[in-house]
């Protein structure tokens, strides 16, 4: 039986799915692993009640019984572009004394672990405890009803691309903050959005080793990392967004090798976001071997 994969219908983790989508090895591939697409939060929903065995999950969705398949992430080292948080700031104040003046946040509803980090960035890093309302993925509606708003994924590099728009008719002062840069400047640790995540007693079913699993899914990241021009020529119709700004998110915003320094944000993220009730504890990270 192949292992029912959940992936995420977004740019970002398209190096990571590089192998299952082109041949010759998707046709390999499709022995092992039947692989569908959804947002993130649906991922993590399919995979915490059976109806998917492997899935690219946020880490806000891990919990003691899912492993974590080691070598991919989709992480940032310094700034990500894709989870950005717009404030209002009418005073121009300063970019942490603006922070501590929101009361309501509008977030996009498509990631636990981007609103958890957020919720770690006004409560942890500055005292403040704004009111969070869940809104479709449209900055000027947003910002129309609450003093932020949350965007993640495509909605954040379409936003980034209509800036003077959204800038112009808004008509207040607007701060553009990328959420990943904010985490690094506060625990010099990479900002880590997603894993692959897997059920373990799934691979009994499948006949999957989970050497060889690693082994698949290490190799397809090689393998996209490998082939950047082509996903950018296949990614240019679907986002509209310049060939050059998906090849810069592809190679420079986004990380894809899960090392220590990730897992050690991971570990950082679960705790404070426990500390302040926004996740469940999570004592220790259960690494797939």
């Amino acid at each position: 039986m192949p292992l029912r994969v959940a992936a995420i219908s977004f740019l970002n983790p398209a190096p990571l799915l590089y192998n299952f989508e082109h041949e010759p090895t998707a046709t390999q591939l499709r022995k092992d692993y039947e692989l569908h697409y959804t947002s993130p939060a649906a991922c993590a929903h399919e995979l915490l009640t059976d109806e998917a065995d492997l899935g690219l999950i946020p880490i806000a969705s891990l919990t003691p019984e899912l492993a974590i398949v080691p070598g991919c992430t989709i992480a940032s080292q310094h700034e990500v572009r894709s989870i950005l948080l717009l404030l209002k700031n009418p005073a121009n104040l300063p970019t942490r004394e603006a922070l501590q003046q929101v009361r309501t946040v509008a977030a996009d509803a498509a990631s636990r672990s981007s609103q958890a980090y957020t919720h770690i960035l006004f409560e942890r890093f500055h005292n403040a405890h704004p009111a969070f309302v869940e809104q479709p993925a449209d900055p000027l509606p947003m910002l129309a009803t609450a003093d932020a708003a949350l965007l993640i994924g495509d909605p954040a590099l379409l936003a980034r691309e209509r800036r003077t728009q959204i800038d112009a008719a808004l008509h207040e002062p607007l701060l553009w903050l990328d959420l990943a840069a904010l985490w690094r400047e506060h625990t010099g640790l990479p900002w880590v959005a997603a894993v692959w995540a897997l059920r373990p007693e799934s691979l009994a079913r499948s006949g999957v080793t989970a050497q060889q699993l690693i082994a698949d899914l290490t190799t397809g990241r090689d393998n996209g990392m490998a082939h950047i021009e082509e996903l950018v020529r296949e990614w240019t119709p679907r986002l509209p967004v310049s060939p050059e700004t998906i090849r810069t998110y592809l190679t420079r915003n986004i990380h894809y090798t899960l090392d220590p320094d990730c897992l050690r944000a991971i570990e950082l993220f679960r705790t404070l976001a426990a500390e302040i009730g926004a996740l469940p504890p999570m004592p220790n990270l259960n690494i797939l071997s």
